[in-house]
């Protein structure tokens, strides 16, 4: 399903596409490069930028740095995913930390979300040398 996206975010997630957090980079390609699916990168989605897009499951996931522990992030987030959520889109946030901590919990709670498993994933695909 395609969505309205605000077209001046696309030079920024753009921009985010290349410069990803230390979190996001381990997630993407230790993990979600080997989902079934399309997952679209820093994906602009009405007037937010998405860490993570599943089209066809039709879910967000968010990478959540510290800056999000503050009051109004927190609010700013819960607006954002009730909007997402309008859109039919279930919105999944871990922070950093769950990321570096707990790594395997997080990707087996994204299949759980996604009704996959483990046996639905591509082979890891090794480095020459």
């Amino acid at each position: 399903m395609s969505y309205n996206y605000n077209k001046n975010l696309v030079t920024c997630s753009q921009s985010l596409r290349k410069n990803m957090t230390p979190e996001e980079k381990q997630i993407w390609y230790n993990f979600l490069k080997r989902l079934p699916y399309t997952v679209n990168r820093q994906k602009v989605i009405g007037n937010y930028i998405v860490d993570f897009y599943i089209a066809e499951k039709r879910t967000v996931i968010e990478i959540d740095g510290i800056q999000h522990k503050t009051e109004e992030n927190e609010k700013k987030d819960r607006e954002r995913d009730a909007d997402l959520n309008r859109l039919g889109i279930q919105v999944l946030r871990y922070s950093n930390k769950d990321v570096n901590t707990s790594f395997v919990k997080v990707c087996g709670d994204i299949l759980a979300k996604t009704g996959l498993t483990v046996n639905d994933l591509k082979p890891a695909v090794r480095g020459k040398g």
